[in-house]
């Protein structure tokens, strides 16, 4: 079983992802009033990087704090999380 992690990080972390839905959610909204294709691709794309960003955040946060490199189990967890960046 995988003890639970909390970083110094993650309540930022947290905020930035609310911050993501909440604006994801005016997106839908968009959508639904019809507003111009062009106008919700812009924010599509923007809501995309806030949680490319956050997932950036989080894969190095993981990386500095939760791999020592000192054994093979940590080399294949980064490979693991790695793909993801």
């Amino acid at each position: 079983m995988t003890k639970p992690q909390k970083h110094a990080t993650h309540p930022a972390l947290i905020a930035r992802l609310k911050r993501a839905e909440g604006h994801l959610r005016s997106v839908i909204a968009m959508i639904e009033d019809g507003k111009p294709c062009v106008e919700v691709a812009q924010q599509m794309h923007a809501v995309e990087k806030a949680v490319t960003n956050a997932k950036r955040i989080l894969i190095h946060d993981h990386m500095d704090h939760c791999l020592t490199g000192d054994n093979s189990h940590d080399l294949d967890e980064l490979r693991a999380i790695s793909r993801y960046l």
